[in-house]
């Protein structure tokens, strides 16, 4: 190619937004609505671990240490429940309605707690915010799909994960940053002003599509399960403590759990939707991984909630300080999560990171069991990234393991089967584990303090610094010895995750490389259909070069043009024709070539519209590129799904009209 026609080539991409067709930038008010969204999204995750660093500060004035873990629990417990409803409730009454239900219970439930004036109304008030929160991040993340076309969707759904996967960890921070210079009430107080905030764009700048599903709603489903996971949380953290094993409270707990799984059981077989359809657990992929990630959320969420507690009362640093020591686990999850996710997809294998993870992971847990009184400042924060980057070699390839395990018919309820999982464990997590720190605390004081010793309420940082030194130091002796355990058993358990790691069946990806999200590997929960997720996996996938791909297909094609050329033909094909309001430009030559060939033709009125001739190739690239994007999902069998195939030709469509993202140099 002569320099002058690579000139215009360089030209042409330049000159590409002056097309009507596809913009590179989303409209002014696209923007808006997706600055809303991602304000929604942020206060939903932030408030999974915001509080942790005001749990020694809420217990010191509320009182009942053995209740504290249910500050946290709460919220992710109501949150777990209502996740796979809202996806359907935004189906079948408009995403607008149902996101505005969802930011309105949640600054409701955000204002009550900041009002609260004992233990048992913060946490009713944080299980009604976890209601409106669960909606909050399932609805944001449909939302989505109403106003980016599906090319776009994987990078702007991506944008929420770094926002759900920061904020999980940055949550301490930010608490413990209002505690210190505030109160711990304006962590809920601040949701007021920034909701009502996103709440008024909504309002006004979002508009849902009329053309709505009609989903069945498995709402027995639902009902069961949030009655077998309420049980079973009050199970373990009042077992053992607040009532004797054989107690007829914990017997009871005991039975309403049974019953509501069989129950549950019963319903999925017959919902014509089910939350968790059976014949998933018969796949041993999908079974490993829900193990695991219960596992991981479990071993996730109780270290970022006991760990403050630690740094406050016995290491005697400030709650933000406590919270800025913490975010080594961030840093260490997102180092292994985008290292592995470029190996994974360079190598298309991804069962050895797993297996790496959860023995970096159980390493990590056992390192922090060994935390005491005379453990260096730097020592806790430096086992907590040898925790974070296990966690990061685990989360985001469970999620893949079972996309690359189940048929197309399973793919959306097993993806999000798999994050509800992790959630679950989370909630099960705390719980557990603050039931193990009460009883042992107790059990600690009894043993070794003085009699008669007055005491102050547990984890009041600043009446346990106001002890004598003597009796200071005893305390502070058996508080770490009730955090050993703590860590002790989530390494336990995270070992017994190793185990199960090594029965994941690996199946090698095929396609293009992934793109993967800060979201997936800290397993953001969602609620999508098998076709939504679909679409999904496809924008992740990252596609070779523009001008080779079409240089490929036109070879396959027997098509003797171009990428630029090729380009134009697509564009005029698909807008129908070119106005002759677009300035010209560097474009001329190139119309005028293809004109010259019999592949375009100038109207009347200056406009370029496609000829028959044209129009012909342009099919063959859209079907050169759709069989391309075919291969890619092969393993889900595309062909044999009506609305997979009706996907892959508007995607093929869309992506063949789009300029090459590099201008190929050829002499």
């Amino acid at each position: 190619m002569s320099q002058q026609r690579r000139r215009i080539r360089v030209r042409m991409i330049q000159e590409t937004s002056v097309l009507p067709a596809a913009p590179t930038k989303p409209p002014q008010s696209v923007r808006l609505i997706f600055g809303a969204l991602m304000l929604v999204m942020l206060l939903a995750s932030l408030d999974q671990t915001i509080v942790s660093t005001a749990l020694p500060t809420i217990v010191g004035e509320f009182g009942g240490l053995a209740h504290l873990s249910w500050i946290v629990t709460a919220y992710m417990l109501a949150t777990t429940i209502v996740t796979p409803l809202y996806g359907k409730l935004g189906d079948l009454f408009g995403r607008k309605i149902v996101l505005q239900g969802a930011i309105l219970l949640f600054l409701v439930g955000s204002a009550l707690c900041g009002l609260s004036r004992s233990m048992g109304a913060l946490i009713a008030f944080r299980a009604l915010q976890g209601l409106g929160g669960g909606g909050l991040m399932v609805t944001t993340m449909a939302a989505i799909g109403d106003i980016i076309p599906p090319r776009d969707r994987g990078r702007y759904q991506g944008f929420f994960g770094g926002v759900f996967g920061l904020s999980t960890v940055l949550g301490p921070l930010i608490g413990g940053f209002f505690v210190e210079h505030l109160s711990w009430r304006w962590i809920f107080y601040i949701n007021l002003p920034l909701g009502l905030a996103a709440l008024g764009v909504i309002a006004v700048a979002f508009t849902s599509p009329a053309e709505r599903r009609r989903p069945a709603i498995d709402v027995a489903g639902a009902a069961l399960m949030a009655i077998l996971l309420t049980a079973l949380v009050l199970f373990t953290s009042l077992g053992g403590h607040t009532y004797p094993w054989n107690s007829p409270t914990i017997l009871g707990l005991a039975a309403i759990a049974l019953a509501a799984l069989a129950g549950f059981i019963m319903v999925e077989r017959r919902a014509a939707e089910p939350i968790l359809p059976l014949p998933l657990f018969a796949n041993p992929t999908f079974l490993v991984a829900c193990s695991v990630g219960f596992i991981v959320g479990l071993a996730m969420f109780g270290s970022v909630t006991y760990m403050p507690i630690y740094l406050q009362v016995v290491k005697g640093v400030s709650p933000s300080t406590a919270g800025l020591q913490l975010t080594p686990m961030m840093g260490g999850v997102l180092v292994t999560s985008i290292a592995s996710g470029q190996i994974i997809s360079r190598i298309g294998r991804y069962r050895l990171f797993p297996i790496i993870g959860t023995a970096v992971m159980t390493v990590g847990l056992g390192l922090l069991s060994t935390l005491g009184i005379a453990s260096s400042i730097w020592a806790a924060p430096a086992y907590m990234l040898v925790l974070g980057l296990g966690l990061g070699m685990v989360m985001q390839v469970l999620v893949l393991a079972v996309q690359n395990a189940v048929d197309y018919r399973n793919l959306g309820v097993a993806t999000s089967g798999t994050t509800l999982f992790r959630s679950t464990g989370g909630s099960v997590g705390v719980s557990l584990f603050g039931a193990i720190f009460a009883a042992n605390l107790a059990s600690e004081l009894m043993s070794h303090m003085p009699a008669g010793a007055a005491l102050p309420t547990a984890s009041d940082a600043e009446a346990i610094a106001a002890l004598p030194p003597g009796i200071r130091h005893v305390y502070l002796e058996a508080f770490t010895a009730a955090l050993h355990p703590v860590f002790l058993s989530a390494a336990v358990i995270a070992a017994f995750a190793f185990v199960l790691t090594w029965f994941l069946k690996e199946v090698p990806l095929q396609g293009g490389e992934r793109s993967e999200t800060v979201g997936e590997s800290f397993a953001m929960p969602h609620d999508a259909t098998s076709l939504e997720e679909l679409e999904l996996i496809l924008a992740r996938l990252r596609l070779s070069d523009r001008g080779e791909t079409y240089r490929r297909i036109a070879e396959r094609s027997g098509v003797s043009l171009e990428p630029d050329e090729l380009w134009l033909l697509a564009r005029v094909c698909r807008d129908r024709a070119l106005p002759a309001s677009v300035p010209a430009g560097s474009l001329g030559p190139i119309a005028d070539r293809l004109a010259d060939i019999g592949l375009l033709t100038r109207e009347a009125d200056g406009s370029l519209a496609a000829t028959e001739a044209g129009r012909g190739i342009f099919e063959q690239l859209v079907a050169g590129y759709r069989a391309r994007l075919a291969q890619m999902l092969k393993r889900w069998a595309p062909e044999e799904h009506e609305e997979v195939r009706t996907m892959l030709n508007g995607f093929a469509r869309e992506l063949v009209a789009e300029p090459p993202a590099s201008t190929p140099r050829i002499s």
